[in-house]
């Protein structure tokens, strides 16, 4: 295997296989992107299609059984689990379907927490600057329950973007909003990625977010399908 250095992610052969009762589950099978910086790519493809394991394996929140997945030409999947999350730091944001903040912190603490993860300096700052990029100013000292669907995944997309990643995975970032909000986080988190010049890649169900991509990968079966 050659790694291209000057992509983004490259994953070569991958397969992901799980027990299932005295049987194995493939739910990957021999599977390959590139992605070149500053690309924007979505993975599509039915329920059970392989997706979502797919974006946890380039993002390295999960091994390939077999395979390898680089990030701008250094090889990260097979990193122990501490050299992995310090590889991730400052370097990958994510973007979840569930937003996933902490309860427990308000708004401007959530996009804080890489930072400070970090050792980054005036964190408080730099996730203030970033809560009014996305339009939550006013919002900032309030807890993820006191804010709607749209304005918690507004926090999430700061979150990601705050300590100036190279790469942003995000996980069906509009599926838990109306068609309405969803419409103005993908045309932010677009805006965003733009300006940042990251590397974007997304799991979708909606065709119209994965034609504002510059390429897609649709999967069935956990194949790569034409």
């Amino acid at each position: 295997m050659t790694t291209n250095a000057s992509a983004a992610i490259q994953a070569d052969n991958l397969s992901r296989i799980v027990p299932l009762g005295e049987r194995q589950l493939t739910i990957l099978d021999d599977v390959s992107v590139t992605v070149a910086e500053g690309e924007t790519l979505a993975i599509i493809g039915a329920s059970g299609s392989g997706k979502t394991t797919l974006l946890g394996l380039l993002a390295g929140l999960d091994r390939p059984n077999a395979g390898s997945v680089s990030w701008h030409g250094d090889v990260v999947s097979t990193l122990s689990e501490d050299a992995l999350a310090k590889r991730r730091q400052g370097a990958v944001g994510f973007v979840f379907q569930s937003f996933q903040l902490l309860p427990a912190l308000t708004a401007l603490e959530n996009v804080m927490l890489p930072l400070e993860l970090a050792g980054a300096r005036d964190a408080q700052g730099k996730a203030a600057d970033w809560l009014k990029r996305v339009g939550l100013g006013d919002r900032m000292d309030h807890l993820p329950k006191q804010l709607s669907g749209g304005e918690q995944q507004r926090v999430a997309i700061a979150r990601a973007f705050v300590a100036s990643p190279k790469i942003v995975f995000a996980d069906e970032p509009t599926g838990n909003l109306d068609t309405d909000t969803g419409a103005e986080i993908v045309e932010l988190m677009f805006t965003l990625n733009r300006e940042q010049g990251t590397t974007l890649v997304l799991v979708t169900h909606d065709p119209e977010l994965a034609a504002r991509c510059a390429h897609v990968v649709r999967l069935a079966r956990g194949k790569v399908v034409q």
